[in-house]
């Protein structure tokens, strides 16, 4: 597509517009996973996370209408999402006294970016298809409109890290949005696709709804499973 014509900066726009979108999310796996690690550690962690799923995306985009028919591959993503939201609640087994949420996994550098490429991959499945058909084919638009979103997602991480510090109950919230999205994203799995419809239209709403139902007992169950785990940890502790 030629740079010069409308087209190509429309799309581009198109592209700019979804990356947007995603990066809300993106900047709250961001930050629950570095909010542990030294100040100068988490800049570089920020920076080499969102460069990372960045690159990670574009490969899922080119790809995107062949990953997406596979099945059980979202009921995959929506464990593995399920389990980084909890473990972002988890304090770090070597360091049993610190407080709930205070380490990202195991608290270095190389889980938090990780943990950052494994819930990114996981929300991206669904997001990408929007990028690819924005993109129309055309590799440099695709790789363009991502590196745009670099310094979007950079600086969206690092503020909703100082908000962190000061309202430390953002973890829960951001660790239930994760648990909402694991639980939407499993309810769309192609495997389960005729079975949820039916289900769904047994309980007289929308496979949309349903899976707005089904996110919130993913939220719930984050948060319950965490609170008990932490409860665990504690009475092992006296």
């Amino acid at each position: 597509m030629d740079i010069g014509t409308a087209a190509f900066w429309l799309a581009l726009g198109q592209i700019i517009i979804a990356d947007l979108l995603l990066a809300g999310d993106n900047a709250v796996v961001i930050a629950l996973a570095v909010r542990s690690l030294p100040a100068a550690q988490q800049k570089k962690a920020i920076i080499f996370g969102t460069v990372a799923a960045v690159v990670m995306r574009v490969a899922l985009t080119i790809v995107a209408a062949q990953l997406l028919t596979f099945p059980y591959l979202k009921l995959i993503g929506a464990v593995l999402l399920l389990y980084v939201a909890v473990g972002l609640l988890l304090p770090d087994d070597h360091d049993e006294e610190s407080l709930p949420g205070a380490k990202g996994l195991n608290g270095s550098m190389a889980s938090a970016i990780r943990t950052i490429l494994i819930a990114d991959l996981v929300m991206s499945l669904d997001n990408v298809i929007a990028v690819a058909a924005a993109s129309r084919g055309d590799n440099t638009l695709l790789i363009l409109g991502l590196l745009i979103s670099i310094p979007l997602v950079v600086y969206g991480s690092t503020l909703l890290l100082k908000v962190i510090e000061r309202y430390p109950v953002i973890i829960w919230a951001g660790a239930a949005l994760l648990g909402y999205v694991a639980g939407d994203i499993a309810v769309h799995d192609p495997a389960i696709e005729s079975w949820v419809a039916q289900q769904a239209a047994a309980m007289g709403i929308s496979v949309a709804n349903l899976g707005r139902i089904v996110g919130v007992a993913g939220a719930l169950f984050v948060l319950g499973l965490s609170k008990v785990l932490l409860n665990r940890r504690k009475i092992a502790a006296l």
